[in-house]
């Protein structure tokens, strides 16, 4: 019985890696920590926001670009835009476009708990008819709305980043959906094959999927 109970106690505690990832990765400043808690205790579908791990991604990407501005496409509850906006230069500039605008109040007071809050601009509407507003180039664009949009916000960003910006894209593995037969007909997973299918033929781009979370394809514009 005793080494029956001892087997249980360490199957309980045993760490998972996703733990361990997050347990070895830099922790999560206040306003993250805060923006999590509220995400989880007051808006539908909390599972949507980046999280701990995939934001220190972010960050970290954006510290070694060193944009001067970022686009991002899909704002949630302002989690992501708070993490790319960790390696903006003095100066620089992050705009984030939302269509639910039932978040608009949360996004704002999220956003208001950073000092980094002053450098980011957030719009309100659809992507696809905000973007044809931007006049300005964008060193990172971070693709999160509509996956069924995917590829339209893909051709409708190519010009507004330089050559040798890049642009990332979240949710491209889709919880495995990307390359179960299951979801042959769900409109959200053939959004996303056809994103990625439409990149990896695209010989403008150089890209690599990272099996971070629900997929983070990396894409470096060559021409």
């Amino acid at each position: 019985m005793q080494i029956f109970l001892y087997f249980c106690g360490k199957f309980r505690n045993k760490m998972t890696l996703d733990e361990y990832i997050s347990l070895h990765s830099t922790p999560e400043n206040e306003a993250l920590e805060a923006i999590t808690r509220d995400t989880y205790n007051h808006v539908l579908n909390p599972h949507m926001l980046s999280g701990h791990v995939q934001g220190r991604v972010l960050s970290m990407i954006s510290h070694m670009i060193r944009p001067k501005r970022i686009l991002e496409l899909g704002t949630f509850t302002g989690y992501s835009a708070l993490c790319l906006a960790e390696g903006l230069p003095e100066g620089g500039k992050l705009i984030t476009i939302e269509h639910n605008d039932e978040l608009e109040e949360t996004i704002r007071r999220n956003l208001s708990r950073s000092p980094l809050s002053d450098r980011i601009e957030l719009r309100i509407g659809d992507c696809i008819l905000e973007i044809g507003d931007l006049v300005d180039t964008y060193d990172l664009v971070f693709i999160d709305a509509d996956k069924r949009e995917y590829c339209t916000y893909l051709d409708l960003v190519y010009p507004l980043v330089p050559v040798g910006g890049f642009i990332l894209a979240d949710n491209t593995l889709w919880d495995g959906h990307i390359i179960d037969p299951a979801y042959d007909k769900d409109k959200q997973t053939l959004g996303l094959r056809a994103f990625n299918d439409k990149v990896k033929e695209d010989d403008r781009f150089e890209q690599v999927i990272l099996p971070l979370r629900d997929g983070l394809t990396i894409i470096r514009k060559v021409r």
